[in-house]
């Protein structure tokens, strides 16, 4: 019986991936274990291992092809003692039979939420429906008059909006009066039911359509803008994709705030300073290295987790029936990467040191422009830091990345004047601007978290005991 090696979902969000490589080829014998491709996800590149014993039989997915669905048959495997010409044959038609399988009962499903029963209607409805009045004797009477959904395939209802047809005027001629693609085509060569103008629908006696909520441009719309030839297209990958999918999202669902606060840094860079200087070195072919370096970001992260461990009201994440406290200070950092972005967790940031923190980092970024993250690596925590200093950004905001609940952007270390103990000096601050989900951290709350965050990064050998 040939085996079906499916595109695994490697994560809980996955919905499709690349298959970016084949390790084995028709013929190769495998076992559990075995790596057989490379994966690439909107986040990472992974390794997909065989579960099964066999021999590869065919490659029903090239290698290099985009956007393949979870699920869907990427090679066939022939069992022990199998034929495994028999099985690449005997295998190409459960694909599609699956497939065709799916689409039906997805239309069915459509078809249950959408249609009520047009056996139950009650016949007072029927006889409004079959009654033509005398201004349309022709046109036959809408079902969303009656209050009705029409019955439609999705291929049928996107033909007929192209079209400018309207749907709801057609006879369908599937099941149960279902309209399918031929019914539109039909609709549209004979020219009759097109959408009704306002004016029309107003005659008729239709109740007034509410307004319709603003919508994007639509791609060719936005080209209509720029002369031809004056630009190029580069289509979304899979992380465009994703991105602006979940910060959408966030932008439309999360209630957010933003508390700004000025922090002086003089303390912490002579301690960083200090710090470095002091750091063991270990031999290598290319000489003394020292085991760490910190960065200011370190010591951010750490005041974060820190922040969090002290105001634990604040380590949370909002469900709709209930709030997450976490009983760990997981902090996210933002990671550029070669157009995109990603932000992997250091785990127990509050009971790690400075240093490990630091390592821990330079390997992690380092594997996130690799795209080599395991899924466990960027995903979860409760907040998260972006740091755009380095850049001289002195101030900015961030959008929120569910299900984290807060973020804070930090800006740039300049020398300002500033007054301590009623004299004006001149000292190194730093703009760091929180956004909190007010779902889950109310003002005074944040207020709170903010002020923790700033007497850590003031005071840096509080993070030191």
């Amino acid at each position: 019986m040939p085996i079906n090696i499916t595109m695994p979902a490697l994560s809980p969000t996955m919905e499709e991936g690349n298959l970016a490589k084949w390790l084995v080829k028709e013929g190769d014998k495998v076992s559990p274990g075995d790596v057989i491709a490379e994966i690439e996800t909107d986040k990472a590149t992974m390794e997909v291992e065989a579960v099964e014993e066999g021999t590869i039989a065919k490659l029903v997915v090239p290698a290099g092809t985009e956007g393949v669905k979870v699920n869907a048959v990427i090679a066939i495997l022939a069992g022990e003692g199998e034929d495994a010409s028999a099985a690449a044959k005997g295998g190409d038609a459960a694909p599609a039979k699956a497939e065709a399988k799916k689409e039906e009962a997805k239309t069915t499903t459509e078809a249950a939420k959408s249609e009520p029963s047009r056996t139950e209607a009650p016949k007072t409805e029927a006889s409004k429906a079959e009654a033509p009045t005398a201004k349309s004797e022709s046109a036959p009477a809408p079902a969303a008059s009656s209050g009705e959904r029409t019955f439609a395939s999705p291929l049928a209802r996107r033909i007929a909006k192209d079209a400018g047809v309207d749907v709801s005027a057609i006879q369908g001629s599937g099941p149960h009066g279902r309209v399918v693609k031929a019914d539109v085509e039909a609709a549209v060569a004979g020219g009759g039911a097109k959408m009704a103008t306002p004016a029309a629908a107003a005659q008729a006696g239709a109740p007034a359509a509410a307004a319709p909520a603003a919508k994007p441009l639509s791609d060719d719309a936005v080209l209509k803008f720029f002369a031809e030839g004056s630009y190029e297209l580069k289509p979304h990958d899979n992380m465009r994709k994703t991105i602006a999918s979940r910060l959408t999202e966030s932008h439309q669902t999360i209630p957010a705030y933003f508390l700004s606060m000025d922090c002086t840094l003089d303390a912490l860079l002579k301690l960083r300073e200090e710090i470095n200087k002091s750091a063991p070195t270990t031999k290598t072919e290319k000489g003394d290295v020292p085991a760490f370096k910190l960065s200011v970001n370190d010591f951010i992260i750490k005041a974060m987790a820190l922040a969090l461990r002290d105001v634990p009201m604040a380590n949370a994440s909002w469900t709709s029936s209930a709030r997450v406290l976490h009983k760990s200070a997981d902090v996210g950092v933002a990671v550029a990467i070669p157009d995109g972005l990603i932000t992997p967790i250091v785990r127990k940031a509050d009971q790690k040191t400075l240093s490990v923190i630091s390592n821990e980092m330079k390997d992690l970024a380092k594997r996130a422009r690799d795209k080599k993250l395991k899924p466990e690596e960027y995903q979860g925590g409760s907040t998260a830091v972006s740091n755009l200093g380095m850049f001289g950004v002195s101030n900015f905001t961030s959008i929120i990345n569910p299900p984290h609940a807060s973020i804070v952007s930090i800006g740039a270390g300049i020398e300002k004047p500033v007054v301590k103990d009623k004299q004006v000096a001149i000292a190194t601050v730093m703009t760091a601007t929180f956004a909190f989900d007010h779902r889950v951290i109310d003002g005074a709350l944040g207020a709170e978290f903010a002020v923790a965050f700033k007497r850590y990064i003031e005071n840096p050998m509080a993070m030191l005991v």
